[in-house]
């Protein structure tokens, strides 16, 4: 049974399952939703628990164990089994399609939930994820993306009686983005400084830290959408935090060579739509790739490539013919020619 994360409290209000399984990469989230099964479960009586986790030579054998051994005061027992990896493995994968084909004939004594990061389109079509999204109530939680992220924090508001308005929200994701563990903590916080109702802008200005985290993989997001401020600063932020200026490069210029790919493609008659497809551009990638080719033409990506080569250059402690300054802002200026 496939359950979304924010139909959970209702579901729990009627029912408590034998099997849960939570899969996310949004670590809030998903731990809010695993507090939520254990208490209810702790509520109705299930006062043991016992963590497994599934790292490397874990023995599958103790989580039929944990399920057959009984308390001495005959309590229910919450099992938690947790999968870092999400990979557990051939010996894993049969021991999780034999758990999962037990939970039918076992008693009401025991609940368990199995939490593990998002899983890839490779791994959803594994058998064991198969049984346990058949056998489980199986609650897959996506990422906040930053385009959700203004409704999220409103939400968050809300459920502490408070609220603000458009620009104070957009300030606030730009000072949380990429760090929801974070923007949980700044919102809480406004709720134990200021009383319940609406916020002015200069109250979230001055409370709010710059807590943001950016992902080296969504630079790109900005550079299609030429929002220039946003590029900036996520190239400030990620300079900031050490990130390797090699593997922003590689990224950067990767977008660049399949831009170069799909708009030769075009010139020769091809379809965006088919090679779209064939590149796997899709999503949110794929509104935002369109724009950019139309305002883009061959002439200037490859331009930008040979200037991605001149940045690798610097990068190496070797002199570029082009640029003035240190690599990371020859960096911006690469990004900034796609961008504009």
């Amino acid at each position: 049974m496939q359950l979304r994360a924010d139909a959970l409290d209702t579901h729990l209000a009627k029912t408590l399952a034998p099997l849960y399984v939570i899969s996310s990469d949004e670590h809030l989230l998903a731990i809010e939703a695993a507090d939520k099964i254990r208490a209810r479960a702790r509520a109705t009586g299930f006062s043991e628990r016992e963590v497994l986790v599934a790292e490397r030579y874990f023995n599958w054998g103790a989580l039929l164990s944990a399920t057959q051994s009984q308390s001495l005061f005959g309590d229910k027992k919450i099992i938690e089994l947790r999968l870092p990896t999400g990979k557990p493995g051939k010996e894993g994968g049969q021991a999780l399609q034999q758990y999962a084909a037990s939970i039918a004939q076992a008693g009401d004594d025991t609940v368990t939930l199995i939490t593990l990061p998002k899983l890839d389109w490779a791994a959803q079509k594994t058998a064991w994820v198969t049984a346990l999204q058949q056998a489980a109530v199986f609650i897959d939680i996506p990422l906040v993306e930053r385009a959700q992220l203004g409704n999220w924090i409103g939400q968050r508001l809300a459920a502490q009686g408070q609220s603000t308005d458009k620009a104070a929200l957009d300030f606030m994701v730009e000072r949380v983005e990429g760090n929801l563990l974070a923007a949980h903590q700044e919102i809480r916080k406004l709720g134990l400084l200021f009383a319940e109702g609406r916020l002015t802008y200069e109250q979230i200005q001055d409370a709010v830290l710059n807590v943001a985290r950016y992902d080296v993989f969504k630079l790109s997001e900005a550079m299609l959408a030429g929002d220039i401020a946003r590029l900036s600063r996520m190239l400030e932020g990620l300079k900031g935090e050490g990130e390797a200026l090699p593997l922003v490069l590689w990224a950067v210029a990767e977008e660049i060579r399949i831009m170069l790919k799909l708009k030769l493609g075009m010139n020769d008659g091809r379809p965006l739509a088919m090679l779209m497809k064939e590149y796997r551009i899709w999503g949110p990638r794929e509104r935002l790739m369109a724009p950019a080719l139309a305002r883009l033409s061959a002439s200037t990506l490859q331009s930008a490539l040979a200037q991605a080569a001149q940045v690798d250059r610097m990068i190496k402690g070797l002199r570029a013919r082009q640029f003035t300054g240190d690599a990371w802002d020859a960096m911006l200026q690469l990004a900034l020619k796609i961008a504009r």
